[in-house]
């Protein structure tokens, strides 16, 4: 028995829901919905995820700890926890709600960030070793 393919929430300018489709069905024009989770220490030491080398998308490179793309009948909320939870193994915690921002260009989506913190120097210095989203996204909040 084949399992089924999860969809992913589309979602117009304003981030209001207009339909559903498999990963395989995106198009660099449609937009979706990603949460992502900064996570820090009580040095304010961020945690940073380094993306497999057999990702389709930005192989290799580092971004935060815990993000996904909202499946079909999740908040952004609900996916942080989600994703939390399958990534790192971390439940029952608290989040701040930080800002939401548009990313356009190759990947078209809307991003909730979850508590944030500035590693601006660092991807300046070293750009090509982070998520072009990363950057655009600092640079933003």
């Amino acid at each position: 028995m084949k399992s089924k393919k999860s969809e992913i929430i589309i979602v117009d300018e304003n981030d209001i829901i207009i339909s559903y489709k498999t990963r395989d069905k995106i198009k660099q024009n449609d937009i979706y919905r990603v949460s992502a989770l900064w996570i820090k220490n009580s040095q304010d030491d961020i945690l940073l995820a380094q993306r497999g080398l057999n990702k389709k998308n930005d192989p290799g490179q580092w971004g935060p700890a815990v993000a996904g793309t909202n499946d079909r009948g999740e908040s952004y909320e609900e996916n942080i926890i989600k994703e939390a939870e399958e990534e790192i193994g971390l439940n029952n915690f608290d989040f701040e709600v930080a800002e939401k921002l548009r990313r356009t260009g190759k990947y078209n989506f809307f991003c909730q960030w979850f508590t944030r913190d500035e590693l601006k120097k660092e991807i300046k210095i070293n750009r090509g070793k982070y998520l072009t989203s990363l950057d655009y996204c600092l640079k933003n909040l």
